[in-house]
């Protein structure tokens, strides 16, 4: 589908450019498995807490899941830039940015619940500046499960072998099945605004992360609503979703990229029923 937030979408790149781009995120997310997986469910897992007041945890997996992609970005595509969650940013020289979240979800990684996920993304800037998702992966190591989207790629690697990605035609709220991260949503407002979709779709869970994402990129969830996120955690799955069928705007209609409050949905009838509700006074 076509977002009409991103006017311009055919990056000037290569046939070989767009070839070492999309092994290249391959790469990153192979080397973050490597250090998330042996890591999951495991005894003694070094977990600290990130946040003054309350709980943001991080763990080792965290950090060298970031560090290991680095890695890879400095031997692969050093003139890249680089946004992470754990990690200050680099400027890079190409005019591309790379958008990584080495654990999204870390919470349900603590648990050894399985659906955190990596997320890798390539932009065309900065994303708070504007920059668009040109590509992205979202990666679900213990599944074995890998979305990709964008550059000519809507698909799902999975032990069961690959699938073309697709959303869900449904367009009625009614029919429609919501997902979010946290019960509590963001600020009251913010709770409020998603209590008027919730309460008119047909079914709506929480705590999935990122893994709600790639199940709407797959037609088995159609809206995923959440606030209070950061580039590193929807770039990705914007780029997922859009080459799915998808669309990905903020709560007013606008580009999402930058993070704050973030609108996902199957397809442009559904996406305009929950933002009329999202957007109410």
């Amino acid at each position: 589908m076509t977002d009409p937030t991103r006017p311009d979408q055919t990056p000037a790149l290569s046939p070989d450019e767009t070839r070492e781009i999309v092994a290249t995120a391959a790469a990153l997310a192979d080397a973050a498995r490597a250090e998330t997986l042996p890591r999951f469910r495991a005894a003694g897992l070094g977990v600290d807490n990130k946040a003054t007041a309350g709980f943001d945890p991080v763990t080792e997996a965290d950090r060298a899941a970031e560090a290991a992609m680095r890695r890879a970005l400095s031997e692969r595509r050093p003139g890249d830039g680089i946004i992470g969650e754990e990690m200050a940013g680099v400027a890079g020289r190409s005019g591309l940015v790379w958008v990584l979240d080495p654990i999204d979800g870390t919470r349900a990684f603590v648990i050894g619940a399985p659906t955190w996920g990596t997320l890798i993304a390539l932009c065309d800037g900065q994303p708070e500046a504007g920059g668009r998702p040109l590509y992205g992966l979202i990666d679900q190591p213990h599944t074995g499960e890998r979305w990709a989207g964008g550059l000519g790629q809507a698909s799902l690697a999975a032990p069961g072998g690959e699938s073309r990605l697709g959303t869900r035609p449904v367009e009625a709220l009614a029919e429609a099945r919501l997902c979010t991260t946290f019960p509590e949503v963001g600020s009251a407002a913010e709770q409020t605004a998603f209590a008027r979709v919730a309460a008119e779709v047909r079914l709506t869970r929480y705590g999935l992360d990122c893994y709600a994402y790639g199940l709407l990129a797959s037609g088995h969830v159609d809206l995923v609503i959440e606030a209070g996120l950061a580039p590193y955690d929807i770039c990705a799955p914007i780029a997922v979703i859009e080459a799915a069928g998808g669309i990905v705007t903020d709560w007013q209609g606008g580009p999402a990229q930058g993070g704050g409050k973030v609108l996902a949905a199957a397809n442009a009838g559904l996406h305009a029923a929950a933002l009329r509700l999202l957007s109410e006074e």
